[in-house]
């Protein structure tokens, strides 16, 4: 795994965490930190969170091998 992947898995992890916050303690732990949700600091967090996401879509369909694909275990 490269350090792109690495830092976007993060990101991702990140929000994960947050998404847990709001859902069970309506606690949204990223404008705790940054200033609220209409921060610029939040927003860009939000942005670059959401943006992992995306990327990690295509994180499906790398091969680990030349005549091996990833599939749900």
């Amino acid at each position: 795994m490269n350090v792109l992947n690495k830092i976007f898995l993060i990101l991702v992890i990140i929000g994960a965490i947050n998404w847990g916050l709001i859902g069970l303690f309506q606690y949204d732990l990223v404008a705790a930190i940054f200033g609220g949700m209409a921060s610029v600091m939040s927003r860009i967090i939000y942005t670059l969170v959401g943006i992992a996401g995306l990327y990690c879509i295509s994180m499906l369909f790398y091969r680990t091998s030349d005549h091996e694909v990833v599939s749900e275990h």
